[in-house]
């Protein structure tokens, strides 16, 4: 994989403030590619950046990071729906704009 590429997307992932989240499309339209391109970055590499804060389209994780990531997102005041699930409307970061 491109290490430039590599580089843009943790990059990206490091910006995004504590209590807010974005979305591997919203990543990949910012540093080209595609979800599933940003999706490998952060699977491979993202380990160091925080990576809870990049979610699938609809708000959720991989299953296997749920419980890891929902204790930061109490912890950093993420907003949640009163179902538990992120409350993407008010949570969202956009990385095209910084807002």
């Amino acid at each position: 994989m491109d290490e430039g590429y590599v580089e843009t997307v943790l990059d990206l992932v490091e910006r995004i403030p504590p209590g807010r989240v974005t979305t591997y499309g919203a990543l990949a339209a910012v540093a080209g590619g595609g979800p599933r391109q940003v999706g490998s970055v952060m699977a491979r590499y993202g380990g160091p950046v925080p990576w809870w804060r990049v979610v699938r389209a609809d708000g959720t994780l991989p299953p296997s990071h749920d419980d890891r990531a929902r204790e930061t997102y109490l912890a950093e005041g993420t907003p949640l729906r009163g179902s538990g699930g992120l409350d993407m409307t008010r949570a969202f970061w956009d990385p095209a704009t910084g807002d």
